[in-house]
């Protein structure tokens, strides 16, 4: 009976673990492309593209470490960043009121150097 008991409480956890987090759509991986700033209780990347502002969650947690790397004076300076992640409708509850979140789940570039194109005002 123990035995029936465990397994049953092994598949319940195997099917709730699986399951989407508290109603929030989660989309596919894709890579971002844009400028990333990091300061004390603030992430944001500004999109190339179309100019959109996110909230960030570093699931990788290499993102905020280079970006520390890079010995800046001041906090909240941007950088170019592409990073590959997913995209949270959050639909302006939290974090900092934005309307969506980028979850970073890998790093492919940071750099002070800011390519031509979009991303220059």
């Amino acid at each position: 009976m123990k035995f029936k008991i465990t397994l049953f409480s092994i598949c319940l956890l195997m099917f709730f673990s699986c399951s989407n987090n508290k109603g929030e759509k989660d989309l596919e991986v894709q890579t971002f492309k844009g400028l990333y700033i990091f300061g004390p209780e603030f992430k944001t990347l500004t999109i190339c593209r179309d100019g959109r502002e996110y909230w960030v969650v570093d699931s990788s947690k290499v993102l905020e470490f280079n970006y520390a790397q890079l010995n800046f004076e001041k906090p909240y300076l941007p950088v170019y960043v592409e990073v590959e992640g997913r995209m949270i409708e959050t639909n302006g509850k939290d974090p900092q009121d934005f309307d969506s979140t980028i979850v970073v789940t890998k790093l492919l570039k940071l750099t002070k150097e800011t390519p031509p194109g979009d991303c220059l005002d």
